[in-house]
């Protein structure tokens, strides 16, 4: 496959930079760090994603990463430069394992600390029994003592991290998910400790303790974290699949002799072997011996491909079969593994439309919580029963935790996240995350023929002889004057003639005469081959085979004679074929519902005679580039949304003109350079498969911000008490805890689904 290489910038002007952002916990933490980031002067833009907390920072005149990573560490957080695409394995785990270790050693602390103190306390209130026996072996007084201390070690131990974040988020007028915990629970340790140590300040029926609520948010919040991080882990699978596809070591050719070097040492010309079984260190040309290859991870082909000398090779593939030696040609970033990374890392970071509405509610959406949980407090206080002061308190807690806009933050981007990986896996990639939403509102799929729905190079299809001729003899004479000639119709004579096992004469006289053909003396006997009008001028009569003429004219085919010994031999037939796999992707295309086009430069009688044979809808024929142009714009007026698919320089401007461009990976870089979506094999089934993908990720999205949103709505609420008079439910602060990670776990593992996703033929979610 092709993928532009794409050049290291000399200077830091108007580039893109990718940043690895540390302490991001919701919305609320992304819309401060893209603010704080494009305050930088110079800055154009600027994108973080809560999944992968890597961000994009687009930038002209000079911006330095440096001042991008004091930006982000000013505004709260940490970062540093990432280079995207980069083959270090520690780019996929460095920040994700540290952060899970931790977490996983803060979550087991923290529930050693808190179960003895909601035995002690909410054990009493369940288990009449236990609580006799507290009061009676330990006293009520001691029992709070020994849970202040337990719950004083969960809060500024595992749970610091809460008050070290939210509190100086608080402070400067911008507060996150850490600042609901952290007042939340400070609220609920406050009040417990006013309790145990003057009591006398509470009025009368107030003294109770609270401190299982704050060491229960703490341990629940901390285990929701957790659980997140790992699901934000199998998210990312398909990328970590991908960097470590490529081996850690080669064997390189040195002086003769065969040494075992890290990956990171091979330079560009270095002569590898790779044994059977092995996987290929970088993209390199075959220089000895002839194997197998298994591409279907990159190219996602399941059918291994025979490489020979001259045969390019692509790093991370596997050798089947043979022992090679390959030459390598692009190594380190340069690699199409490392392109394929980057591709995806970077459309991972992009935002859909959709995004921006979610930013602008969740922007608001913390301030407002708090603003409600003062009010519950407020309204609790002065009209709520007897006691009054806890239960404000209790609620005005319960608002506070259950209303973190983590799921929010996670929707989009998590789908995104598992969507661009599970495409890349099946050979399509979205070079930016936009064009899945696009993709799924194309009404109409214009494509290009030669070389998208053709194979963009002709074959013989046709040999109709003249009576008493055998196909062997007037194959391999009219071949073996073609072999002079450079023209595509002369090559694929001479490709079938080699493919039959015929050996070619040596051909003498050879002539090439312009618009009509070519002739020369092949053992002594003269030889021509061109068109109706060269055999008229030779003196012959082209009668017999008009009928032959006038059918292969009509499957749009080109035709054209062959005269020996002055003679006329046969009429032949060249067309540029079908990939086998377009029938099957132009039916899948019709079942999601798409109307069909074909634009092409090829003139109209070919052109219809392949939209004939596969059911498209609509053609347009012989047109320069420029027209291919005004067609998509015609498309779009007539139909709505258009995705071209195209593989050639001469689709380059369709691509770009179209709401979504789809480049066939095989083709040229420009064509890529210019697509959002770059299919990494030649089968056209990856079309009808990228559209199925993008509807099942942008439903999934929907599903997930209808949680989101739905779960807020309906649970902030109840936890402010609104309906205590109409059926006394109240939702304790613990409980809160537990829905507030409850929901952002389900928005990932629904996320998740989508790597399930199946081709069209048999996925559930084709239709959606």
């Amino acid at each position: 496959m092709s993928i532009p290489r794409t050049a290291e910038p000399s200077a830091e002007r108007n580039r893109t930079f990718a940043l690895e952002v540390t302490g991001l916990t919701c919305a609320g933490c992304v819309s401060r760090v893209e603010r704080a980031l494009e305050a930088v002067p110079g800055v154009t833009s600027a994108a973080v994603n809560l999944a992968t907390h890597r961000a994009r920072v687009d930038t002209e005149g000079g911006v330095s990463a440096s001042a991008l990573v004091d930006a982000v560490t000013d505004a709260g957080f940490g970062a540093h430069a990432a280079e995207p695409g980069s083959r270090a394995r520690h780019e996929a785990h460095s920040t994700r394992d540290p952060e899970q270790t931790r977490l996983q050693r803060d979550v087991i602390l923290a529930v050693v600390l808190t179960l003895p103190v909601l035995v002690l306390e909410m054990g009493a209130h369940l288990v009449p029994p236990l609580r006799r026996l507290i009061a009676d072996g330990l006293g009520t007084q001691a029992s709070w003592w020994f849970q202040g201390v337990l719950t004083t070690a969960v809060l500024f131990g595992p749970g610091v991290r809460f008050l070290r974040n939210g509190l100086p988020a608080l402070l400067r007028g911008a507060p996150d998910m850490n600042s609901l915990v952290a007042v939340g629970t400070l609220a609920a340790y406050g009040y417990s400790a006013v309790a145990i140590l003057v009591p006398s300040v509470l009025p009368s029926g107030a003294v109770h303790v609270y401190f299982e609520a704050a060491a229960v948010i703490v341990t629940l919040v901390l285990l929701g974290r957790f659980l997140e991080a790992n699901a934000k882990g199998r998210a990312s699978q398909a990328i970590e699949r991908l960097i470590e596809l490529q081996p850690k070591t080669a064997w390189v050719r040195r002086e003769a002799e065969l040494i075992e070097l890290p990956v990171e040492e091979i330079a560009t010309g270095d002569v590898l072997q790779v044994k059977p079984g092995e996987r290929i260190p970088v993209d390199g040309e075959v220089v000895a011996g002839e194997s197998f290859v298994d591409e279907s991870m990159v190219t996602g082909e399941p059918i291994p491909v025979r490489k020979q000398v001259g045969a390019s090779v692509v790093g991370g593939t596997v050798n089947q079969h043979s022992v090679v030696t390959v030459r390598a040609t692009a190594v380190g970033a340069e690699t199409v593994l490392a392109q394929i990374v980057r591709m995806v890392q970077e459309a991972q970071a992009g935002k859909l439309p959709v995004q921006a509405l979610v930013d602008r509610v969740t922007m608001w959406f913390v301030p407002a919580v708090m603003a409600v949980s003062v009010a519950t407090f407020a309204s609790w206080w002065l009209w709520g029963p007897v006691p009054a002061l806890p239960l404000a308190l209790v609620n005005a807690v319960a608002v506070l935790i259950v209303a973190c806009p983590c799921a929010m933050g996670l929707a989009t981007p998590t789908s995104i996240l598992v969507g661009t990986g599970r495409g890349a896996q099946m050979g399509v990639l979205c070079r930016r995350g936009e064009a899945l939403e696009s993709l799924r509102r194309a009404r109409v799929v214009a494509l290009d023929k030669t070389g998208t729905l053709t194979k963009g190079r002709p074959e013989l299809t046709d040999l109709v002889l003249a009576p008493g001729l055998g196909r062997s003899s007037v194959l391999g004479t009219v071949a073996s004057v073609e072999a002079n000639s450079e023209h595509p119709l002369a090559m694929a004579l001479v490709a079938a003639a080699r493919a039959e096992g015929l050996s070619l004469e040596d051909t003498e006289g050879f002539e090439s005469v312009p618009g009509l053909g070519v002739r020369g003396w092949v053992s002594g006997h003269p030889v021509a081959i061109g068109s109706g009008r060269f055999m008229t001028e030779l003196g012959l009569d082209t009668t017999v085979f008009d009928s032959d003429k006038e059918r292969l004219g009509r499957q749009g085919k080109t035709a054209f004679y062959a005269a020996i010994n002055g003679r006329l031999a046969a009429v032949a037939a060249v067309s540029d074929p079908l990939r086998e796999t377009t029938h099957a992707a132009i039916a899948a295309l019709h079942a999601l519902g798409l109307d069909i086009a074909m634009v092409t430069g090829d003139n109209v009688h070919t052109a219809n005679a392949v939209a004939h044979r596969l059911g498209i809808d609509d053609v347009v024929a012989d047109v320069l580039p420029g027209g291919k142009v005004e067609a998509i714009r015609r498309l779009k007026a007539s139909h709505g949304t258009v995705a071209y698919v195209g593989d050639g320089i001469n689709d380059a401007p369709a691509l770009a003109e179209a709401d979504v461009g789809i480049a066939i990976g095989t083709g040229t870089d420009v064509a890529i350079e210019a697509a959002d979506v770059v299919l990494m094999s030649e089968d056209l089934s990856a079309v009808p498969n990228a559209i199925a993908l993008s509807r099942a990720t942008m439903r999934n999205i929907a599903q997930n911000l209808f949680w989101a949103f739905a779960y807020n709505a309906a649970l902030i609420p109840i936890a402010a008490g609104v309906f205590y008079p109409l059926d006394g439910i109240l939702l304790s602060p613990a409980l809160a805890a537990a829905a507030m990670a409850l929901s952002s776990v389900f928005v990932i593992g629904n996320a998740l689904r989508l790597r399930r996703f199946a081709a069209t033929s048999d996925s559930k979610f084709a239709n959606q």
